[in-house]
């Protein structure tokens, strides 16, 4: 059940304790080795295959951490015996392309360069996989010197056009002297400003500051890089297998310095919700300057759907400190306090990313000012708020959640109704679906007194919600006000029965207040100024930006 629900730590514990009873059990074993690796033991995965090798129990898994474990050890010479296939000393694999690539970086390893050269082209002739061979290909060769050769590979878009492909030859131009030319095709690189690795190697380059090849140090590097490259297909499928991030962890313990190995692995440890074990992947890329604003937007959204909104924040406050010019940082900051109902707090980040973007198209504007608008409105600015939301409006005059927002606005503040009340209908009739709206809609015109108008978009409404209680108790109120007492009575009760809190958009205390003495009474006691009036009904808004 723990690995079920992808709780590795969990899962560790429980099937060490199956192995310790039934130590020969090699389904027990390899349960043992997936939850061992991907909860980050790699030590604890190390040690049972070696027991297993021991006991003459191998399997697939186990001789993965094996060969692992001799390359974490420099053991090049065990790592080539161990060889699935070898003639004469050099590699012929055909249906083990990791095994095959994996001993073609051995022996570099244990000092025979041509060997690994050519047991690399070997792999490299099936058309099948010949960009995944030559961009270790390419990386062999400069890591022995041979610029040329490798730059000459990484050309080929197929081979080395993704993050560190694009790294390593942006260093290998510069150090065959042509640094016009790795400028030059990283400005050509779509979506450069969103990678400040690569922003700040251009700048070195382009300043003539030392450049050296650093995208693997040594061999060990490489086979690391081997086990990123096969994490990443596997995890380009739309249901990741578990070897992907088996494969991601061994490629961070290979090489800890290697921050696109440990992205992965955080990435897919937050997809399966395992946030405190990816957090210390995020961390290390914190450290090592690392950090990827792209992928730190996704894991704070992935926080935030969650709950986990108090690490949202620290993440999004660690991103606008890390990246100060960076504008969806200040958004996503933005987003995380208003959704915590930080309005006021939420106010300056959005006037930071306005502020940065004053300049930029409009389509990169409206939601700042949209999100800029609800928190003023929440903290009590309309003023500014009515401003921001026209003007996101202008930028974008059919997002339904945005003509509801300023359309509800309006009626609930008795101003601008017929406007008001024009917008949210066209807000309907762009998202006719939406429960959030259809409230919207008719709670207008229960404000507005069209009572027996609001009856139906309130039934649709509910019918879209219903375990929401806040509608349930607003078709209740409308129920009241066309004679439909009894209804009314069902409706509130249902309302309680989900269990509204007193923190939320419903009030239990008047709810209850409506069922002893009718909503007259309670309406009229509101407005002698006995409570604090009624309740501001639920807003269509997107909660962020990604959305």
């Amino acid at each position: 059940m723990a690995a079920a629900e992808s709780d590795f730590r969990a899962a560790a514990r429980y099937f060490a304790q199956a192995v310790a009873h039934d130590p020969g059990d090699p389904f027990l074993q390899d349960s043992a080795l997936v939850a061992f690796v991907s909860a980050g033991q790699i030590d604890r995965a190390v040690k049972l295959a070696e027991q297993m090798q021991a006991e003459g129990g191998v399997t697939e898994l186990s001789r993965l951490v094996g060969r692992a474990d001799l390359v974490h050890r420099g053991d090049w010479n065990a790592l080539l015996a161990a060889s699935p296939a070898a003639e004469e000393g050099l590699v012929e694999v055909r249906d083990d392309l990791m095994g095959g690539m994996i001993q073609a970086w051995a022996l570099l390893g244990a000092g025979r360069a041509s060997d690994a050269l050519a047991a690399f082209e070997a792999l490299a002739v099936n058309p099948d996989i010949t960009p995944m061979v030559n961009y270790h290909l390419a990386l062999a060769r400069a890591l022995v010197g041979d610029y040329e050769g490798a730059e000459a590979l990484l050309a080929d878009q197929a081979t080395g056009a993704h993050m560190l492909g694009v790294t390593a030859r942006a260093q290998i131009l510069t150090l065959l002297e042509r640094r016009d030319d790795a400028v030059r095709m990283l400005d050509d690189l779509p979506g450069l400003d969103a990678e400040p690795q690569l922003l700040d190697l251009r700048t070195r380059i382009q300043s003539g500051k030392p450049v050296g090849f650093d995208v693997v140090r040594t061999p060990a590097d490489g086979i690391a890089q081997v086990f990123l490259t096969f994490a990443s297909a596997l995890a380009a499928s739309p249901d990741p297998e578990p070897l992907s991030l088996i494969h991601a962890r061994l490629a961070a313990w290979l090489s800890p310095e290697m921050g696109e190995a440990r992205l992965v692995a955080a990435q897919l440890l937050q997809e399966r919700q395992q946030f405190d074990l990816a957090e210390p992947e995020f961390e290390a890329l914190r450290r090592m300057g690392q950090m990827r604003p792209v992928a730190e937007l996704a894991r704070i959204d992935a926080l935030s759907r969650a709950e986990r909104h108090d690490e949202a924040e620290k993440a999004a406050l660690a991103l606008t400190a890390a990246y100060p010019d960076l504008p969806q940082a200040w958004i996503a900051l933005g987003d995380m306090l208003r959704q915590q109902e930080k309005f006021a707090q939420a106010v300056p980040a959005y006037d930071k990313a306005l502020t940065l973007l004053q300049d930029g198209p409009g389509q990169t504007r409206w939601f700042p000012l949209y999100a800029r608008g609800i928190a003023l409105e929440r903290s009590g600015q309309f003023e500014r708020a009515e401003q921001d939301l026209l003007a996101a409006i202008e930028i974008n005059p059919d997002q339904a959640s945005l003509l509801n927002y300023l359309g509800y606005s309006w009626i609930d503040r008795n101003e601008k109704l017929d406007r008001g009340l024009e917008m949210i209908q066209k807000a309907v009739e762009l998202s006719p679906g939406d429960g959030y709206i259809l409230d919207s809609l008719a709670w207008a015109y229960f404000r507005l007194g069209r009572y027996d108008e609001a009856v139906e978009p309130m039934e649709a409404a509910v019918g879209t919600m219903a375990s929401d209680p806040l509608v349930n108790d607003h078709l209740g109120d409308i129920y009241w006000m066309v004679g439909r007492h009894r209804e009314a009575e069902i409706q509130w009760r249902r309302a309680l029965s989900l269990e509204p809190t007193d923190s939320g958009d419903v009030d239990p205390d008047r709810i209850r207040a409506k069922l002893d003495q009718g909503l007259d009474a309670v309406l009229a006691g509101e407005k002698a100024g006995d409570t604090a009036g009624a309740p501001h009904p639920q807003q269509a808004e997107s909660t962020t930006a990604s959305e």
